[in-house]
This record gives structure tokens, sequence and C-alpha cells, in this order.
């Protein structure tokens, strides 16, 4: 039995017979695809949303709507998380029976702090964009400034070396090196 070491091109690759000869002949590229979608047996959305505390039945400990202040919110949860792990610890030593509360309140601080967090994730991303562009025009800038000295140091090359050569046809191994 033999096989192939590559398999046979996808059946489509005909419709782009003709394309060297006319660019246009090729089919336009299917549409976005919008709303939900399978792949590889999951069900994806193509809503970039947050879903919200409530709609994943998760109680929010700060306060709801579009104006939060996330550093006084995170700082006040991770207070609120040290206390919770303080009595987690009280609890587990003078009643282990109990633990089970405490470390759900833990859970729903974590879920609060994550929530928070996920939601900055949209303005983390713009600032990484903002600063490898950044980064990008000062490379770009710093090469227009070493290709405008190039000529200059040509020159200056081209000055020099004639001086440095041996006159008269002598030569000399060593003065090479």
């Amino acid at each position: 039995m033999s096989t192939a070491t590559y398999p046979p091109p996808p059946p489509y690759y005909r419709l782009y017979k003709d394309y060297h000869q006319d660019p246009q002949s090729a089919p336009e590229p299917p549409p976005p695809i919008e709303g939900t979608y399978v792949c590889f047996g999951g069900n994806y959305t193509t809503d970039d949303v947050l879903p919200s505390l409530e709609e994943q039945g998760v109680r929010q400990l700060y306060p709801p709507g579009p104006n939060v202040d996330f550093k006084k919110e995170l700082r006040s949860l991770n207070r609120e998380l040290q206390l919770h792990f303080l009595e987690l610890a009280d609890v587990l030593v003078e009643r282990p029976s109990q633990y089970a509360r405490r470390v759900e309140e833990i859970s729903l601080i974590f879920k609060n702090l994550h929530h928070l967090l996920n939601s900055l994730r949209p303005h983390q991303a713009r600032a990484t964009i903002i600063h490898i562009l950044e980064l990008q025009i000062q490379r770009r800038r710093q090469a227009i400034e070493d290709i405008k000295s190039l000529p200059a140091a040509s020159l200056t090359l081209v000055q020099v070396v004639p001086g440095t050569l041996p006159r008269n046809g002598a030569h000399n191994r060593n003065s090479w090196l």
C-alpha cells in the first residue's frame, strides 16, 4: 500500500485556474461570520462582550455601572480577600467543620476580582498596541537617521582610502593587515 507524502489539494483550487491571466476571475471571499458558529464541536460567538456577573449567576460585590473606579475596587476586594483568608485560617483551627462557607466567600471574591480584571483587558490591549506602534516609529526614525548618515560616512572613507594605498606600485604585504 502506497501513501502520498502530501494530501491532494482541496477541490476549490480549480476556481483559481485563470487567476494569473485575470485576477478578477477569482471568487470573492466569503462574508465574515456574524453571530454564533461551530468550530471543532464548540459553539462560539463573534460578539466579544464580557458577560456580566449576574448573567453568570454570581453576586457582584462592587457597584454596578460603567463608572467603576477599578483601582479602588480592586484594592478593596484584595483587602477583603486577605481578611477572608485570615478568617478561613481561624475557622480551620477552631471550627474545621465550618470551613465551606468561608471557601465559598473567597471564591466569590476571586470571581469578582477576575471579572474586574477581564473588563480591563480591552484597555490593556489598546495600551499595548500604542506602545508597540511607538516603538516601531522610534525604530524607523532611527533607521532613517542611520541611512541619512551613510552617505557622509562613505564619502569620508572614499577620501581617506586613496591616501592609505601604496604609491608607485610598491606593495608591502603587511600593510593590508
